[in-house]
């Protein structure tokens, strides 16, 4: 079977895709700078799969690196790149590090790419190219607007830079995931969502404040124009963001792609509130959660969730699971995090 690269392959949502392109038999192989993630996760993937992917510490900011990785595995048929920053509270105050970690790294594996015979490149983009969409649900003829953070801007430029490639490359195959809000962990509870620190997004900070790490839940103004005045996304399972990007990759390999760069969005098609994912979290967790109505954050739009159709019709792939399954996988990963430390 193949053997494909992915970057940032022992994080939140590269880990899941690693245990889901195992199980459908493809030989994995990990760079991961362990910035923001554990070696651990390494063990497991091989629980849940019962095969230990390659591993090699490499910082893709290196250009050095990741030539010297290409040239030792030269046998790489598909590339899924999510190794990245990706806060966008962190980036509107933290700018140039993102735009030196989220672009420089992709420029280095592409040119890598452009001398291989063929390859195949999964990109795990974002909701945020299209900021405060006009129309809701987003579809992917939505305009990109000017970006509402230097995070969401560096997915702006990823893909821009993936398609220009693209058009020169004829060798080089693509495909931009633009995702909504992964949320969940793996039911096996083996792997999930261990963010180093104060966590960045929602459902970690959510069930670290329930297990008793975090005092309280800050929830970031309840005055905008949604029914509960909270912001609106589109929360998906991790597992289902992990299997679209399997179907992503074989419509790559096997020739079924329509263009050398195309993009889909991936969600589940429906907007909950940040109240509604508190109400989901202690309904199936029987926790009552100490959270606080807080200022706006900066860089936050009001609402954003998925027209799904394209992702539906083309690659064959729809979400399976749901809100109360993400949150219920969240905690009982929480809780055996915690009962390991």
């Amino acid at each position: 079977m193949s053997k494909i690269l992915v970057t940032g392959g022992l994080g939140f949502i590269g880990s899941h895709t690693v245990v889901e392109l195992q199980n459908e038999g493809y030989e994995v192989v990990i760079i991961d700078d362990l910035s923001n993630s554990s070696e651990k996760v390494l063990d497991g993937i091989t629980a849940i799969t019962g095969k230990t992917p390659l591993f090699e510490k490499l910082d893709l900011k290196e250009k050095a690196g990741v030539e010297a990785f290409f040239a030792k595995h030269n046998d790489i048929k598909g590339v899924i790149h999510f190794a990245a920053s990706k806060a966008v509270g962190e980036s509107v105050q933290e700018p140039l590090l993102y735009y030196e970690n989220n672009i420089s790294t992709l420029v280095y594996i592409l040119k890598e790419l452009k001398k291989l015979p063929e390859a195949s490149f999964i990109f795990s983009s974002s909701c945020t190219v299209y900021g405060q969409a006009d129309e809701l649900p987003i579809t992917e003829n939505a305009p990109v607007k000017q970006a509402e953070s230097p995070y969401g801007n560096t997915k702006q430029i990823g893909e821009e830079i993936i398609s220009d490639t693209c058009n020169v490359v004829p060798s080089l195959k693509a495909i931009a995931l633009r995702y909504f809000n992964p949320v969940g962990a793996h039911e096996s509870a083996a792997i999930g969502e261990l963010p180093i620190g104060v966590p960045q997004n929602l459902v970690p900070f959510i069930t670290q404040t329930a297990i008793g790490l975090r005092e309280q839940l800050s929830v970031f103004g309840d005055d905008y124009p949604t029914p509960d005045g909270t912001c609106i996304r589109d929360y998906i399972h991790v597992v289902d963001l992990a299997e679209a990007h399997v179907v992503a990759l074989k419509r790559l390999l096997e020739g079924k792609n329509k263009a050398n760069y195309e993009t889909f969005n991936l969600g589940t098609g429906t907007g909950s509130s940040v109240l509604e994912v508190v109400k989901s979290f202690e309904k199936v967790s029987g926790e009552k959660l100490n959270y606080k109505i807080v200022g706006r954050r900066a860089g936050d739009i009001i609402s954003a969730y998925a027209d799904t159709n394209k992702a539906n019709d083309e690659l064959g792939w729809k979400t399976k699971l749901s809100l109360d399954d993400a949150m219920r996988s969240a905690w009982k990963w929480e809780q055996k995090v915690r009962a390991e430390q």
